[in-house]
């Protein structure tokens, strides 16, 4: 199981990629409102979550969190106790976790980059404090796979569906969307 969490202001494209990649790949995914069921992305599209914080089940089911980024949404997860219960249950059961854009200076400011390999937006560097920033779009540093932006957000999601699925599905799909390599 996967959730994503979308918050008041989360970047579309940042949440709207990586539900789908890992949706065609056959990963088990929700969407989880982190204010309610009802959110306004930061373009002032709404979407309706398939879930809020409040019943996401934090158990061995569990193999991933995704943190969109985009302002405000990025403080809205922050600042979220049920956001960051989940972020404390991957790191304590050795699940993934995957941040985009400003999203990775959540795991920054809860000390969880420190000496790893991340990115993030740029601007947001201070933030991943104690990180190694790398120059690639995507990094990954054992559970952790953080990504700059929205402009890699496909990227971002092909890696994610490389971890959880393999290396070949997320080829297959990157061929079958005529993303290239």
């Amino acid at each position: 199981m996967v959730y994503v969490f979308l918050a008041n202001g989360f970047e579309e494209l940042e949440a709207l990629a990586p539900i789908d990649i890992l949706r065609r790949a056959g990963v088990e995914l929700m969407t989880v409102g982190v204010d309610s069921m009802q959110i306004t992305a930061s373009h002032k599209v709404c979407f309706t979550a398939d879930t809020t914080v409040d019943k996401m089940l934090l158990d061995d089911k569990l193999d991933m969190i995704v943190l969109p980024g985009g302002m405000p949404g990025t403080l809205n997860l922050e600042n979220n106790d049920y956001v960051q219960a989940a972020i404390d249950y991957c790191v304590k059961n050795d699940r993934y976790i995957a941040a985009i854009c400003a999203a990775p200076s959540i795991l920054g400011h809860k000390g969880l980059l420190s000496g790893k390999k991340a990115v993030c937006f740029p601007g947001f560097e201070k933030d991943l404090e104690g990180a190694e920033t790398a120059e690639s779009g995507v990094a990954e540093d054992g559970k952790i796979i953080t990504a700059k932006g929205a402009g890699v957000c496909i990227e971002f999601a092909l890696k994610l569906v490389e971890k959880l699925v393999s290396a070949e599905k997320a080829e297959e799909i990157r061929k079958g969307i005529q993303c290239q390599a």
